[in-house]
């Protein structure tokens, strides 16, 4: 029989960090972070205008059950994003209000599920962001065994406890503990230097002039001509 875990204690991403790659937003920061970090457009924001940074707990759980949720409100703390995945592919509404309720009373920031969720209009009306990969009311069960606090894969991207996790409009990026504070960094810069780009094309610049494109597009064979033969 395999073994599962509900692991209390995990090293959580700086919260200064955090702050700062929430503040870059999701697309800066997996730029900054070479491209990479990203889950799969799948996961979807349930909300508009939603922003959350915190550090990852993760739960491992049966498909159509949420036994391993539950168990992990007891763990979470206070900046938490709770992500949770399961073991097989599922749409299941495996999260709704009354777990929204619980997290919040531990100052859970959110949820990231690669699964479904339900009671999606209480969840706006309550101010509790979701990300997800449905929205379905499909009811589920708490009997299956899983583990909280282990490694996972959300969307084809690895999470593993106390990352950084960044969601937004534009989707959800996470970087390991380790090298979060590089990231952050980087997204400092590249935050800066846009905001010089953007004053450049606001005031008319063109794109192929500003990123020194006209050469690449000669290049490659592309041609400016008035009009094309009839």
């Amino acid at each position: 029989m395999a073994s599962h875990h509900v692991v209390r204690s995990i090293d959580r991403a700086d919260p200064e960090v955090i702050a700062a790659l929430r503040a870059a937003g999701v697309a800066t920061a997996h730029e900054a972070a070479g491209r990479t970090g990203l889950l799969g457009p799948e996961i979807q924001a349930r909300q508009a205008g939603a922003v959350i940074g915190g550090s990852a707990v993760t739960v491992s759980c049966h498909p159509g059950d949420n036994l391993m949720i539950h168990a992990a409100v007891e763990v979470c703390r206070p900046g938490d994003v709770l992500v949770v995945t399961t073991t097989s592919p599922s749409t299941d509404g495996m999260f709704g209000e009354l777990l929204a309720t619980s997290l919040r009373a531990r100052g859970v920031l959110g949820l990231v599920i690669d699964a479904g969720v339900r009671d999606l209009a209480e969840l706006r009306a309550m101010g509790f962001p979701v990300w997800s990969r449905a929205v379905h009311a499909q009811g589920t069960v708490k009997a299956s065994p899983g583990s909280v606090n282990v490694p996972v894969v959300a969307a084809g991207q690895l999470v593993r406890p106390g990352d950084a996790v960044i969601a937004d409009d534009d989707g959800v990026f996470v970087v390991p503990c380790s090298f979060a504070g590089t990231v952050a960094a980087s997204a400092a810069a590249r935050t800066s230097a846009e905001a010089a780009k953007r004053e450049q094309l606001a005031r008319g610049v063109l794109g192929v002039d500003l990123y020194g494109l006209r050469p690449l597009l000669e290049q490659l064979g592309v041609r400016y001509v008035d009009r094309l033969p009839e």
